[in-house]
């Protein structure tokens, strides 16, 4: 049973990642729309890529709300609303093509880095290392290492 301490800090990560979620999300989607809109397509490494990245984020805060003692439902709504807001913004990123040129798209690109990093290291990097302890390091690795290959097979 955690106390109402644990509960609080595990209460602040949860929405903290979700968050991060719609910041990285946002503008994420926004370029896929663009891109889409463009004729460039949606290649399978990029969609493994948008999950991969999107599923720890969205498992973890689920976690922990659900051990703070935050009702499933709620947990549910809150990321259908994620990613619901994300849709839209695909949506919006294809219907602005024409109106925005690709300085808009790096820049889009870049933020949705810049809240990804932010949530990394706030938030996910601390609790993957309080509860994996040495493997952290080696899981980061991995995984930027997969990252890498999707791009280049892209």
């Amino acid at each position: 049973m955690l106390d109402s301490r644990s509960r609080a800090r595990i209460r602040r990560g949860g929405p903290a990642l979700a968050v991060g979620a719609l910041l990285d999300g946002i503008p994420e989607q926004l370029v896929l729309g663009i891109g889409l809109a463009a004729g460039d397509g949606v290649g399978a490494a990029l969609i493994v890529a948008i999950i991969v990245s999107n599923l720890p984020e969205s498992i973890g805060s689920a976690s922990d709300l659900l051990k703070s003692g935050m009702h499933k439902t709620r947990v549910v709504l809150m990321w259908a609303a994620v990613a619901l807001v994300c849709t839209l913004a695909t949506v919006a990123g294809f219907a602005l093509a024409d109106a925005v040129g690709s300085e808009f798209a790096a820049a889009a690109n870049g933020f949705a880095a810049g809240a990804l990093l932010v949530m990394l290291v706030d938030s996910m990097i601390p609790e993957a290392q309080e509860k994996a302890k040495e493997s952290t390091g080696l899981a980061t690795v991995i995984g930027f290492a997969v990252a890498a290959g999707l791009a280049l097979a892209a």
